[in-house]
Protein backbone atom coordinates (compact mmCIF):
# COMPACT_ATOMS: atom_id res chain seq x y z
CA UNK A 1 0.00 0.00 0.00
CA UNK A 2 2.57 2.30 0.30
CA UNK A 3 2.88 2.51 -3.54
CA UNK A 4 -0.34 4.28 -3.61
CA UNK A 5 1.15 7.80 -2.17
CA UNK A 6 4.01 7.33 -4.32
CA UNK A 7 1.76 7.52 -7.17
CA UNK A 8 -1.03 10.22 -6.11
CA UNK A 9 -0.37 13.99 -7.28
CA UNK A 10 0.86 16.40 -4.57
CA UNK A 11 -1.80 18.32 -3.05
CA UNK A 12 -0.68 20.87 -4.38
CA UNK A 13 -0.98 20.03 -8.24
CA UNK A 14 -4.62 18.51 -8.19
CA UNK A 15 -7.53 20.13 -8.89
CA UNK A 16 -10.38 21.11 -5.98
CA UNK A 17 -13.20 18.56 -7.40
CA UNK A 18 -9.96 15.88 -7.28
CA UNK A 19 -9.22 16.80 -4.05
CA UNK A 20 -12.43 17.23 -2.62
CA UNK A 21 -13.49 13.57 -4.20
CA UNK A 22 -10.17 12.05 -2.89
CA UNK A 23 -10.79 13.55 0.63
CA UNK A 24 -14.24 11.82 0.81
CA UNK A 25 -12.75 8.76 -0.22
CA UNK A 26 -10.34 9.15 2.83
CA UNK A 27 -13.22 10.18 5.43
CA UNK A 28 -15.21 6.91 4.10
CA UNK A 29 -12.12 4.27 4.15
CA UNK A 30 -11.81 5.68 7.83
CA UNK A 31 -14.83 5.17 8.82
CA UNK A 32 -14.89 1.77 7.27
CA UNK A 33 -12.30 0.99 10.27
CA UNK A 34 -10.86 -1.47 8.08
CA UNK A 35 -7.20 -0.22 8.07
CA UNK A 36 -4.71 -0.68 10.59
CA UNK A 37 -3.27 2.27 12.64
CA UNK A 38 -0.42 3.27 10.57
CA UNK A 39 -2.45 3.23 7.54
CA UNK A 40 -5.08 5.17 9.28
CA UNK A 41 -2.43 7.60 10.26
CA UNK A 42 -1.01 7.93 6.46
CA UNK A 43 -4.70 8.84 4.56
CA UNK A 44 -5.33 11.19 7.90
CA UNK A 45 -2.07 12.50 6.76
CA UNK A 46 -3.14 12.98 3.29
CA UNK A 47 -6.57 14.32 4.07
CA UNK A 48 -5.08 17.13 6.03
CA UNK A 49 -3.19 17.63 3.08
CA UNK A 50 -6.12 18.17 0.76
CA UNK A 51 -8.07 19.44 3.15
CA UNK A 52 -5.30 22.57 3.15
CA UNK A 53 -5.22 22.43 -0.60
CA UNK A 54 -9.63 23.03 -0.82
CA UNK A 55 -9.19 25.54 1.98
CA UNK A 56 -6.84 27.78 -0.32
CA UNK A 57 -8.57 27.36 -3.50
CA UNK A 58 -11.45 28.27 -1.69
CA UNK A 59 -10.09 31.33 0.07
CA UNK A 60 -8.76 32.36 -3.14
CA UNK A 61 -11.66 32.37 -4.57
CA UNK A 62 -13.63 34.11 -2.04
CA UNK A 63 -10.95 37.34 -2.40
CA UNK A 64 -12.07 37.01 -6.74
CA UNK A 65 -15.79 37.16 -5.89
CA UNK A 66 -15.39 40.02 -3.37
CA UNK A 67 -13.16 42.29 -5.72
CA UNK A 68 -15.71 41.23 -8.28
CA UNK A 69 -18.72 42.33 -6.68
CA UNK A 70 -17.60 45.57 -4.48
CA UNK A 71 -18.50 44.11 -1.21
CA UNK A 72 -16.81 41.92 1.45
CA UNK A 73 -17.76 38.67 3.02
CA UNK A 74 -19.91 40.58 5.69
CA UNK A 75 -21.77 42.19 3.29
CA UNK A 76 -20.27 45.76 3.54
CA UNK A 77 -19.27 47.43 0.53
CA UNK A 78 -15.38 47.95 -0.37
CA UNK A 79 -14.32 51.64 -0.39
CA UNK A 80 -11.15 52.90 -1.63
CA UNK A 81 -10.43 56.55 -0.74
CA UNK A 82 -11.34 59.59 -2.77
CA UNK A 83 -8.93 61.79 -4.34
CA UNK A 84 -8.37 63.83 -1.37
CA UNK A 85 -7.30 67.30 -3.73
CA UNK A 86 -9.52 70.34 -2.94
CA UNK A 87 -11.61 71.04 -6.08
CA UNK A 88 -10.90 74.94 -5.04
CA UNK A 89 -7.12 73.61 -6.19
CA UNK A 90 -7.70 72.51 -9.40
CA UNK A 91 -7.46 74.66 -12.56
CA UNK A 92 -10.08 75.96 -13.95
CA UNK A 93 -11.35 74.89 -18.04
CA UNK A 94 -10.80 77.65 -20.22
CA UNK A 95 -14.34 77.88 -20.79
CA UNK A 96 -15.00 77.84 -16.89
CA UNK A 97 -12.24 81.44 -17.00
CA UNK A 98 -14.89 83.44 -18.61
CA UNK A 99 -17.22 83.14 -15.94
CA UNK A 100 -14.52 85.24 -13.71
Amino acid sequence: MANDTAEKPSPTDISFEDALQALQGIVESLESGSLGLEESLARFEEGIGLLGTCSNVLGQAEQRIETLTGVDSNGNPITEPLDNEATIDKQPDADDASLF
